[in-house]
């Protein structure tokens, strides 16, 4: 039996004979209001930890977007000192519509297509990350037709095999993003850039990996860039993102403010003059949320596992699909009662694999129709969502002193068809 860790709430959390409130708003009236599922932000949290991520990289630091986007979000990080790390065409647009300046935008990506690029030019975008060296030939065919030029960074793959998911390494030397430091193809990119009459190089950028807890990962990043950059003419070196965050009891990860030290530490240590900046995403957002779902069904199937369906799914969280990710599972009518049902918690797709909480525990009262909650949800749910069965993706709502502010509704049925066009 366990109850629910509090660290895996949002900030702004407190409880009323168990039942939860999220800044100052009831969940279960909240679900009742806006419906299910549906994702619940705490907007002081996030406002709280964008405060800390520019304290600790007063250089400059940059909102990963990829975590969770949309226009509320994007103006509310911009608002509190960040730029804002975009890497589509889609997020250029998003981030723009939201009146972030463009120049406050660094545009990333290992695929940028001659249309994103242009886009990015035609709007004054501060700064592109080169991601290859075909990437340079198409920049600057942008720039020389528009007799235009552009700041730059270039990313490097520094070769640290974090520790992490597969999929979720960045930095080792098999990976399709960056240009390899080890076999020289970084070193002939920066002399390619430096030739060119449009691309104006200011800096270097890595990134190890995402969901990573060890900062020493980090650390050997800076020192093996230290050698890098020591001889090139550039005033920034970004240490991207990748910040883990715990998700479920028993796991524990460094604050951005200890992940900061450590890094200026390395870079000190490395004897780095560049101004060292981040793009921190996940650990910005990810406990500022919870998820909430409506029980539909519950299934006993004796001597092997209960499962309770709930009415949404890998549509609005895929990761433990993708990843095997781990979550918790609470009710918000008994957030501090002991958890002593062992269940799983499934969606509602036509897919076994459908699986939010492989292992969860809930208090022994769960029936159908209980409000069913999962924290640690505010990062690559909502952005990572789909209408797979043509389930509809749910809404957000940010909460801030007992009020509750619609920032992206739930998609309609009608939604569906917009794009159809027969």
């Amino acid at each position: 039996m366990s109850v629910l860790p509090r660290h895996l709430l949002p900030d702004n959390s407190t409880t009323d004979e168990g039942r939860l409130s999220v800044g100052g708003c009831d969940v279960i009236d909240l679900a009742a209001e806006f419906g299910t599922p549906m994702f619940v932000y705490d907007e002081d949290h996030l406002r709280a930890r964008c405060r800390e991520a520019v304290a600790a990289f007063p250089d400059g630091v940059a909102y990963a977007t990829k975590a969770f986007l949309c226009t509320a979000m994007a103006a509310l990080a911009v608002e509190e000192g960040m730029d804002l790390d975009v890497s589509t065409g889609g997020e250029i647009h998003v981030a723009l519509a939201s009146g972030a300046p463009a120049e406050r935008l660094v545009f990333h990506g290992n695929n940028k297509s001659t249309r994103e690029l242009t886009m990015a030019v035609d709007a004054g975008v501060g700064r592109v990350v080169i991601d290859s060296m075909v990437e340079i030939e198409k920049l600057e065919g942008v720039l020389d037709e528009k007799n235009g030029s552009m700041r730059v960074l270039l990313r490097v793959n520094p070769g640290i095999e974090a520790h992490t998911h597969d999929f979720l390494r960045t930095g080792a030397a098999d990976s399709k993003f960056g240009i390899s430091i080890a076999d020289g193809r970084a070193a002939a990119a920066v002399e390619r850039i430096t030739s060119s009459n449009s691309l104006d190089l200011v800096g270097v950028h890595a990134h190890v990996g995402s969901q990573v807890f060890e900062v020493e990962s980090f650390s050997k990043a800076v020192q093996i860039l230290a050698g890098f950059v020591a001889p090139i003419a550039v005033d920034e070196l970004s240490i991207g993102g990748g910040l883990g965050v715990p998700y479920v009891e028993g796991e524990s990860a460094p604050t951005i403010t200890e992940w900061g030290a450590a890094i200026h530490a390395a870079a000190a240590d490395a004897g780095i003059t560049q101004r060292v900046t981040a793009e921190p995403g996940r650990a910005i957002v990810a406990r500022s949320a919870v998820t909430l779902y409506t029980a539909g069904t519950i299934k006993e199937i004796p001597g092997v596992r209960t499962y309770v369906s709930v009415d949404g799914g890998m549509s609005d969280n895929p990761r433990p699909v993708l990843y095997g990710s781990g979550y918790e599972v609470f009710l918000p009518r008994a957030t501090d009662v002991e958890r002593d049902r062992e269940i799983r918690l499934v969606g509602k797709h036509c897919e076994s694999g459908d699986v939010i909480v492989w292992q969860g525990k809930v208090p022994g009262g769960l029936t159908i129709g209980d409000i069913v909650a999962t924290p640690v949800t505010g990062a690559y749910g909502h952005s990572m969502g789909s209408n797979y069965n043509m389930v509809l993706r749910p809404p957000v709502v940010f909460v801030k002193d007992g009020n509750a502010r619609l920032v992206v509704r739930r998609e309609t049925y009608d939604d569906l068809l917009a794009r159809d066009v027969g």
